[in-house]
C-alpha cells in the first residue's frame, strides 16, 4: 500500500504523560494494532494504521541512524528505548519516549515488537532535538553511515551506548516507572 505522508506544520501536539500509546508490529515493522490512544494521537483512522508500515508515523526531522539503531537491537534480540518524534497525519508532531517488548515463538524466532509510547518531557526534547539536527545534517551531506560515526563518537564520549544515554535521560522513575512495567504486563 502506497502511502501519502503529509508534509509537517512546525505544530506540535501535546500529550498528555500520563497517557500509553501502544502499537504492535510483526517482525517487519507492519502494524497489526495500536490502543486507542495511539490511533487518536496519529490522526489515522485504525484501519489505514492496520496493514501499514510503521514508518508511515516517521517524521522527516529524525535522522535514518537513529531508525537503524532500534532496529538493529531489537531485531537481534535486545530491548531499546528511544526518543522520537513522529508525524500525525494533520502534518502536526509529537515527541514520543518509546520502550519495546520482544514477543517470540516458541521456536525463539521473534514474532512481533510491541512500542510502548509515553510523552516526552521538555527537558529531554532540549537535549535530543540539537542532537538529532547535528545528525541529520550529516546524514544529507554525507551518508547515514557518517551519521551512526558521529554518533557513535557522541556516545564514547560520554562512555555509554545509545540506549544507556535515552535512559539515563527519560527513564520513568518512582510511581511513574512502576506503572509504566504494570502497563507492559498487560500486553505480555
Amino acid at each position: 500500500m502506497s502511502m501519502i505522508h503529509p508534509h509537517p506544520t512546525g505544530k506540535e501536539l501535546k500529550l498528555n504523560p500520563k497517557d500509553m500509546l501502544v502499537s504492535k508490529t510483526d517482525a517487519k515493522g507492519v502494524i497489526s494494532y495500536g490502543n486507542s490512544k495511539f490511533v487518536e494521537i496519529s490522526g489515522y483512522k485504525e484501519s489505514e494504521l492496520i496493514g501499514t508500515p510503521h514508518n508511515i508515523l516517521r517524521h522527516p526531522d529524525m535522522p535514518k541512524a537513529i531508525f537503524y539503531l532500534m532496529w538493529e537491537s531489537i531485531r537481534n534480540g535486545k530491548n531499546i528505548m528511544a526518543v522520537v518524534k513522529n508525524l500525525s497525519k494533520s502534518g502536526n508532531h509529537y515527541w514520543v519516549t518509546t520502550d519495546f517488548d520482544i514477543q517470540r515463538d516458541r521456536e525463539g524466532k521473534i514474532r512481533n515488537f510491541i512500542a510502548f509510547r509515553q510523552a516526552t518531557p521538555k527537558n529531554i526534547i532540549k537535549v535530543i532535538e540539537p542532537l538529532y539536527a547535528t545528525i541529520l545534517e550529516i546524514e544529507e551531506k554525507h551518508s547515514m553511515d557518517e551519521s551512526i560515526r558521529y554518533l557513535e563518537a557522541f556516545l564514547e564520549e560520554k562512555r555509554m551506548s545509545y540506549n544507556q544515554f535515552i535512559e539515563d535521560l527519560a527513564k520513568p522513575k518512582g510511581i511513574a516507572g512502576i506503572f509504566f512495567s504494570k502497563m507492559k504486563k498487560l500486553f505480555k
